[in-house]
Parts: structure tokens; C-alpha cells; sequence
């Protein structure tokens, strides 16, 4: 019995080695040789979506970038002490502790944008047009485009697709859909990076993959069965995704998305377009054991005078995701409708 054992324990002991060395061989691949995209992966990052007005150049310098980067660490860590956490009401602007100590919905003490620039140290996350700035708008394209409350910027009637903030606060349906927990504010599709909670977790069997987001815990499951879209009558807040091997690339095509989303979000204060004319194709490959890179276009001829592409180098988090529970919806929008008909109460 002993030797069975041994013998056992032996063969185990080989077999893993085997499976290790095969796994280095061939790189990260699920038990069915697909490429193994599967862990939580965090897409905070400091480098803007757009590169600055102010700002000629594609890359920043090592040096530029290094000590962007100390300034964001160094910030960060001011803002954990707790001296500067305060309670008093400070305008925009200012110096980082000033910021540290700026009242909204919360101060920033609470918000988690990253300390690190892209690797490459790019000065734009949009990789293409060459400028790394969004293409221009067509007619349409400027028509239904949203910028945080001032409802004159919005054609009437219209719904509200900004994911925060909103148009005013007589109805539910004037806010906007983050703050009625409707989706998240970074989860997309696609994905952002934002204020906080900027981690999603990627699971896979041989006929699907699933994409989990932490903020609202939206899950989008995705086929990879080659079934065709949903009809175009039927549409849905995340769309319709429907994903595809090219190589060692996860190709996600999605559609179908509703006309109360934007066509992007360059924030979650912005909306452009609606979700009725927009494909948006997301790419998805493993570059190394801690880095997953995302990258996607969107193609809507309708809003914008063409194509535009994003990459974002997501990293690898050994933290577990948590429930994200938004309660916007039952205690915020509460309180922003009951505040507005006290405001209301006390002008007359």
C-alpha cells in the first residue's frame, strides 16, 4: 500500500513538472489550448485618454514620466494621512493637498486613479488617429452629445446618457444612469479607466468567456460558438457581445447597444451619440504572467468621421473582486429628490 502511495505521490510530482514545463513552452493556456486570459485585471492609470491640448509629443521622456509618477505616489500618500482629511469646502484647483481636502459627493481621499503612466509612457491611451485625440464629430455627432448637467447642450426631448450627473432633478429619469445604478461609470462597454474601482475579472470555458466588472458587478457573457447577433430590434444596456479566437487574441465584436447609452463616453460626465449606430470591437491578449493588454475601436459613422482606437495595459491584481453594492439608487437619487423639492419649498 505504501509503495502505491509512493508511487502515486511520484507520478503527481512528474506530472506537474511536466504540465510546468509544457505551460512555459507554449505560454498561458487553459486545459483546451486556448491562450489563458483568466484572473482580475486592474486598468487604473494615470495617462489620459486624450492626449493633452498643451502636449506635441506621443511619449513622454523617462524622466518626465518618472516623476510624474513620484508626484502621484507622493500626493497619495499625503492623502492617507489623516491630517489631511478635513471637512471644510475648498474650490477646484489648488495645490494636491488643497484637493486632498475638497468636499463633493466625497473628497479625494476616496478616489483611486493610479500612480503609474503606461509602460511605454504614451501621452494617450487613444493610439490611433496619430494626434491621440478623438476624430471630429459629424453634424449628428454634435446634436447628441451630453457634457455633465447643463441640459441646454441636450436636443429636447431627450434621454439622459451621461453615466453621472444628469439633467436636473424633478424625475428619476434626469439622472444619470450611474447614479440611478443602471451601470457603472467605467465598466462600458468598453472599459475606462476612472475614479476608483477600475478592476474587472475575466473568466473562460471552451464555449464562453465571461467578463466581470467590479463597479455595479456587471457581467457581460460572451459566446464564442460563432452564433449570429441579436436581432437589431432587440437591444440591451451592454449590448450584444459575441467573441472569437484570431491566434492568441480574444476578438470581442459587440452590438445591439441601447439608444440610453452614448455611442463613447470620453468620461462619465460625457456622452456622445447613442448606442443604435455604434460597433465596438475590443481585443484582448496576454503579453506576459502580469500584463493583459485591452485594446478597442470604435466604428460609428454616424457620430464620429471615423474609426478611433484605444489601448489600455491592464495588470494583473492577486486581489479577489468584491460585490460592488450600489446603492445610489436607494439612498443617493433619495436624497437628491427630496433635497431639490426642499430648495423648491424654501424659494417660494
Amino acid at each position: 500500500m505504501q509503495m502505491r502511495l509512493r508511487a502515486a505521490a511520484l507520478a503527481a510530482v512528474v506530472l506537474i513538472a511536466f504540465t510546468t514545463a509544457a505551460a512555459g513552452q507554449t505560454g498561458f493556456r487553459t486545459p483546451d489550448g486556448q491562450p489563458d486570459l483568466q484572473g482580475v485585471w486592474d486598468f487604473r492609470t494615470m495617462t489620459p485618454l486624450q492626449r493633452p491640448e498643451d502636449q506635441e509629443r506621443a511619449f513622454l521622456t523617462e524622466e518626465e514620466a518618472a516623476a510624474a509618477e513620484a508626484a502621484a505616489s507622493a500626493r497619495r500618500a499625503a492623502l492617507l494621512e489623516p491630517s489631511e482629511v478635513r471637512t471644510e469646502l475648498l474650490p477646484a484647483g489648488g495645490t494636491g493637498a488643497e484637493r486632498g481636502r475638497r468636499v463633493g459627493g466625497y473628497n479625494d481621499f476616496w478616489l483611486d486613479y493610479g500612480t503609474n503612466i503606461i509602460e511605454d509612457r504614451r501621452t494617450s491611451l487613444i493610439v490611433d488617429p496619430p494626434d491621440g485625440r478623438l476624430p471630429a464629430l459629424t453634424p449628428e455627432g454634435e446634436r447628441l452629445r451630453q457634457v455633465g448637467s447643463l441640459a441646454e447642450d441636450l436636443p429636447i426631448p431627450s434621454p439622459v446618457r451621461v453615466r453621472s450627473a444628469g439633467t436636473g432633478a424633478d424625475d428619476p429619469e434626469d439622472r444619470g444612469l450611474a447614479e440611478r445604478c443602471l451601470l457603472g461609470f467605467n465598466s462600458g462597454p468598453p472599459m475606462m479607466p476612472s475614479g476608483y474601482n477600475n478592476n474587472m475579472q475575466l473568466f473562460q470555458t471552451p464555449d464562453h468567456v465571461v467578463i466581470l466588472n467590479e463597479m455595479v458587478h456587471d457581467a457581460r457573457i460572451i459566446p464564442l460558438d460563432g452564433r449570429p447577433h441579436l436581432p437589431d430590434s432587440v437591444r440591451q444596456w451592454m449590448g450584444d457581445s459575441r467573441g472569437r479566437w484570431e491566434g492568441d487574441t480574444l476578438v470581442v465584436e459587440t452590438t445591439n447597444l441601447s439608444e440610453l447609452t452614448g455611442s463613447f463616453d470620453p468620461s462619465a460626465m460625457q456622452a456622445i451619440g447613442t448606442g443604435l449606430t455604434v460597433t465596438l470591437t475590443e481585443r484582448f491578449r496576454r503579453v506576459d504572467a502580469d500584463t493583459l493588454l485591452y485594446e478597442y475601436t470604435v466604428d460609428d459613422p454616424a457620430i464620429f468621421t471615423r474609426p478611433f482606437t484605444v489601448a489600455v495595459p491592464m495588470r494583473r491584481n492577486d486581489e479577489p473582486v468584491f460585490e460592488y453594492a450600489c446603492h445610489e439608487g436607494n439612498y443617493g437619487l433619495l436624497n437628491i429628490l427630496s433635497g431639490a423639492r426642499a430648495e423648491e419649498v424654501a424659494q417660494q
